[in-house]
């Protein structure tokens, strides 16, 4: 393996001159890179109607950790986090239906009710019984409600940045809502550096050609991703009456500086867990696991190994 990926370097290294002129070819590179420094790889699975995409990596036989994704994102971003977990862990990356590689009809709705729902038949269909379940933002609400409703399957929960509370302190994403404008939604692929310093403390470097392409991109899925958006609101499920049914042991982990979910919600949320523990991130924003991956995933194994072995 560490042959194959030395060699895999090489080749990215010798051809850096094309992915200059092609910044789709240097973003799947970047993705297989990550990928595979993590062990993982990419799978497909048919689950009802919908053809789901996932990564897939570590120990076939150990217990299964499955990451959730937020509003707008994919599975790509978990490997920089997930490469310190498959020595020990099962470890799947999905992309949701209507995210990433997935399924996206029109015709279906994408609420946080029928996503998680569609994440305990995606289990079912992969043979997987109990397991830990890790979700950020929107994939944090959605883990939160299957954790709720499917109380015999999880193991552990995880929530990193999660959406689903009436935060003490109103975030600034929900002002900029409030007055009409919605910064996840873009409108011009040059407003994609302004998300990414509302989304993270340090944003991540990348060249300007592979910026204005991943601006690109988001405005073709802004249109989509507005309609989504819109049923998150109108089918909302507010996690308050939710959390006392779940009875993992619950990890809530936020970046002291997110702008989109004030870190207060950690106030609302640990009095109704049975079982919660918190760690507060700072000089961090949205999306710990991409911002500080190392250090997110050393707080993750702790709460784990903290918890009893079934």
């Amino acid at each position: 393996m560490k042959k194959a990926f030395l060699g895999l370097i090489l080749i990215l290294a010798a051809t850096a001159g094309v992915f200059y002129l092609s910044p789709a070819t240097l973003l799947a590179a970047s993705q297989l890179v990550d990928s595979t420094r993590a062990g993982l790889s990419e799978r497909s699975l048919q689950v009802g109607d919908l053809d789901i995409r996932y990564y897939e990596g570590g120990p076939a036989k150990a217990q299964t950790v499955l990451l959730v994704h937020g509003f707008g994102a994919d599975k790509n971003n978990w490997p920089r986090f997930a490469r310190y977990l498959t020595e020990r862990y099962h470890v799947i990356a999905v992309d949701l239906p209507g995210f990433g590689e997935s399924s996206r009809p029109d015709n279906i709705s994408y609420d946080v009710g029928s996503q998680a729902e569609r994440l305990f038949d995606f289990t079912r269909a992969l043979g997987i019984g109990r397991l830990h379940l890790v979700g950020n933002s929107m994939g944090g609400q959605i883990v939160a409600v299957f954790a709720a409703r499917h109380p015999q399957q999880v193991l552990s929960l995880a929530l990193f940045d999660n959406a689903g509370v009436q935060a003490p302190r109103q975030s600034e994403l929900l002002r900029r809502l409030e007055q009409g404008d919605n910064p996840l939604l873009l409108s011009k692929a040059e407003e994609l550096p302004k998300l990414l310093d509302f989304v993270f403390v340090q944003p991540p470097e990348m060249p300007e050609r592979l910026q204005r392409y991943l601006g690109e991109r988001a405005v073709e899925r802004s249109a989509f991703n507005r309609k989504i958006f819109v049923q998150l609101l109108e089918r909302y499920i507010p996690l308050e009456p939710e959390l006392p049914k779940i009875t993992a042991p619950t990890l809530l982990l936020w970046g002291e500086q997110d702008r989109l979910l004030d870190v207060s919600s950690v106030d609302v949320m640990k009095p109704l867990l049975r079982q919660p523990s918190v760690v507060i991130m700072q000089n961090c924003g949205h999306v710990p696991m991409i911002e500080r991956p190392e250090e997110t995933a050393r707080h993750y194994l702790a709460f784990l190994d903290n918890q009893p072995r079934s």
